[in-house]
């Protein structure tokens, strides 16, 4: 990837925290992708989720072990990070979208967070 494409800014598709949440309650729910770091996502994350640091997507985007075209959503704390994630995931052939607004919008739309062993690594 460019240099520019790894920018916090910009746009790239997105969902809201209520759509991302009746998206997960239909019979195909995307793969939630968080790319937090470990101590972020020690505080809590979306149920079912994948955690990869944005940091080593790149180099650990195998062992999610998704079929090309998969839907997945990338969360990160506010709506950064993921922009790049979306970016490397579309690039490689995903049907890539951000949480809008990242962990702090779903947790200010009271949705469920797991914690410990209800999050998926």
């Amino acid at each position: 990837m460019r240099f520019w494409q790894w920018l916090p800014f910009g746009r790239v598709p997105s969902l809201s925290a209520p759509a991302l949440a009746r998206l997960l309650e239909g019979p195909n729910p995307p793969v939630i992708l968080d790319v937090r770091t470990a101590g972020e996502v020690a505080s809590g994350m979306i149920p079912g989720a994948r955690h990869v640091p944005l940091h080593e997507l790149a180099q650990r985007l195998h062992e999610l072990d998704l079929a090309p075209g998969s839907a997945v959503v990338a969360v990160c704390a506010s709506g950064h990070r993921s922009k790049p994630a979306v970016r490397l995931l579309r690039a490689r052939g995903f049907d890539a979208c951000e949480l809008k607004g990242g962990m702090f919008a779903w947790r200010r739309a009271g949705l469920p967070i797991a914690t410990g062993g209800q999050a998926a690594s």
